[in-house]
């Protein structure tokens, strides 16, 4: 696994099946139990997919949630007209 992986997770949709569309990070644990026990995919998908089951199983789906956050900032930004200035509050 490399950091990269964890990132992927918050990114990368499922290509196929039942929750095809959906983050690989939002998956339900009954469908990745489910892979579990009758065997990940091949290749990179099928890695991602084992991941997030021991993710999931252990109950440590917080630690996405830093990744989650950096990507919605992310996507702010883009979303932003590149001419538009992020305002601050002013303190007094």
């Amino acid at each position: 696994m490399s950091p990269d992986d964890l990132q992927k997770l918050v990114t990368c949709h499922m290509p196929f099946g039942r929750y095809e569309g959906r983050l690989l990070a939002d998956l339900p644990g009954h469908y990745l139990t489910w892979f579990a026990r009758v065997g990940f995919p091949a290749g990179e998908t099928g890695r991602l997919l084992a991941l997030m089951h021991e993710i999931d199983h252990n109950g440590l789906n917080a630690l996405l949630d830093p990744l989650r956050a950096g990507r919605q900032n992310d996507d702010d930004r883009a979303t932003r007209p590149a001419n538009s200035i992020a305002r601050r509050p002013h303190s007094l």
